[in-house]
């Protein structure tokens, strides 16, 4: 069960990125990100008072409160790297954050089989051969420290989320919603405007708000049901997804590099569920 959740928000995350990446194009990323996070909101209070509600232990709100932030940030920070440098060079980089869970998961006693191990650093190297990464030519160095800690903050967006999801994973996941609309709410009002989005844009942003939020609710509970060390890394797939629906979507062609990391992310996701 944690393995296909994990998978499964791998390929809601990759879709909701490709869309969100689509309508960058013709809106302010932050603009994207931050109405899907308010639209996501909505859509988690939804769900929250026709479940659970509010009630019982509130342990949840800060390590909820933490995943927001540390996502937010990230994801600014990723903005940041790729914007001032080379996406070949700032996508791998970031997409090692997941070392970060890993490492947490180890340390607290996860120890998995061996081949699931293995599956694990093929699927790594896997994710990161996909990112297309470039290898010649020189990289300036601060974007490289940006991506740096985008990564780390993706990775501990991981740790947050577990944690919360061990209390409850929709509450969690609501109080993350909330902390980055709060964020967005205020930025708004400070720079007076809503970034002006409309029409058939909007109506793309709700797509990837609902992905978004199932996206982040599926790992919430795979991180509960299995290894964090291993639900990470299959969350963190996504990049695949991107590619392959840029090449079916876009037409876009594929490096033979991230072909490569196709078919090696293949072989680690069916080394770890081997194990």
């Amino acid at each position: 069960m944690a393995i296909l959740l994990s998978l499964l928000s791998s390929l809601m995350w990759g879709t909701s990125d490709f869309i969100g990446g689509l309508v960058s194009k013709r809106r302010p990323a932050m603009v994207v990100v931050g109405w899907s996070a308010t639209l996501g909101f909505c859509m988690a209070s939804v769900a929250v008072a026709a479940t659970e509600g509010w009630h019982g232990s509130y342990a949840w709100l800060p390590w909820g409160i933490g995943a927001g932030a540390s996502g937010a940030m990230g994801l600014a920070c990723y903005y940041a790297a790729l914007a001032s440098g080379t996406m070949g060079v700032v996508a791998p980089v970031t997409s090692l954050g997941v070392v970060v869970p890993i490492v947490i998961g180890w340390a607290s006693g996860e120890n998995p089989e061996r081949v699931v191990w293995a599956g694990i650093l093929v699927a790594l190297v896997g994710i990161v051969l996909t990112s297309g990464p470039e290898l010649s030519g020189g990289a300036s160095t601060r974007p490289v420290l940006i991506a740096a800690l985008a990564g780390l903050l993706f990775g501990v967006f991981f740790i947050c989320m577990n944690a919360g999801a061990e209390v409850s994973p929709l509450l969690t996941l609501w109080a993350m919603r909330a902390s980055v609309t709060v964020a967005f709410v205020v930025a708004a009002c400070a720079w007076r405007t809503t970034g002006g989005l409309a029409g058939l844009d909007f109506v793309w942003v709700v797509l990837i708000a609902a992905g978004d939020l199932s996206a982040n609710l599926m790992f919430a509970v795979a991180s509960t049901k299995g290894f964090i060390s291993i639900t990470s890394v299959l969350s963190s797939l996504f990049p695949v997804v991107t590619v392959l629906l840029a090449r079916v979507v876009l037409r876009e062609s594929l490096r033979l590099v991230q072909v490569v990391g196709v078919a090696v992310t293949m072989v680690g996701v069916a080394l770890i569920s081997i194990g």
